[in-house]
């Protein structure tokens, strides 16, 4: 049972909050009366929900619509910066939760609105900030760091085991096998139920298993051989291709 926290939008359409994280840390099942975009400055955060999990590397951000139940779950040291959205504040706001890119336009903006006053004249500087961040807020690109969760209880007992084994060379012919199908049942399952194939969400559980484990300091070698990898450099390009860098790089750039 998750609690609901409701805020205020009398005065304002956004309410920007800091909170500093130590890793480790965690928050229960809960949820917001409105929209919330949380970014994180440095570390990594899980966002836990009954439709799948998401994984906010550095200067990226996660997009949570109003009454979404949700869980955190902190890997390194997390300086997050949050907006609260009035859900009501544009039509066109995101309806579903998103892993986005944080432009530089909108990382500064959340931090200058973090000193704004509540209340502010019409025309004000204060104001156009605000209606700028939802604009922005509009045009921010989806990352694909997300892990959906199946419904059927057989697909779910297998990602279960896809996580707990990510060593593993896990191939849709055993994955089939294991659960009594044919490969291209399998595959219009996972299709149905996820959106992508299983190779898909295989590789990207092990994307967001090695994104919490670099922020925790292990060696990009060590993180390679532990999820299955042939060599760093496999992993290495694998990591370049989905996210534009080495991960030797990565946390150090972010």
């Amino acid at each position: 049972m998750s609690t609901t926290l409701p805020i205020n939008f009398d005065t304002r359409p956004l309410i920007p909050f800091a909170h500093d994280y130590s890793h480790g840390e965690s928050e229960p099942w809960h949820q917001h009366s409105c929209a919330q975009l949380l970014y994180s400055l440095s570390g990594v955060v899980s966002i836990h929900t009954a439709q799948g999990s998401w994984i906010i590397p550095p200067s990226r951000g996660v997009w949570l619509p109003a009454g979404i139940a949700h869980q955190l779950t902190i890997t390194g040291k997390v300086a997050a910066r949050t907006l609260f959205v009035d859900p009501f504040a544009r039509a066109d706001l995101p309806t579903v939760c998103q892993v986005v890119q944080v432009s530089p336009l909108l990382r500064e903006l959340i931090i200058t609105a973090l000193d704004l006053p509540e209340r502010y004249a019409a025309n004000s500087r204060a104001e156009r900030v605000y209606e700028l961040i939802l604009d922005e807020i509009r045009g921010m690109s989806i990352l694909p760091f997300n892990l959906p969760e199946p419904v059927s209880p057989a697909l779910k007992n297998l990602c279960v085991l896809v996580r707990n084994d990510l060593a593993k060379p896990w191939t849709t012919s055993e994955a089939a096998t294991l659960l009594n199908l044919s490969e291209r049942t399998l595959l219009r399952h996972f299709r149905q139920e996820i959106g992508f194939s299983f190779s898909e969400w295989v590789r990207r559980a092990k994307l967001m298993e090695s994104l919490k484990r670099l922020a925790q300091g292990q060696s990009v070698l060590r993180v390679a051989l532990d999820l299955g990898y042939e060599s760093q450099s496999a992993f290495s390009t694998m990591f370049r291709r989905r996210l534009g860098m080495p991960p030797s790089h990565y946390f150090h750039l972010s």
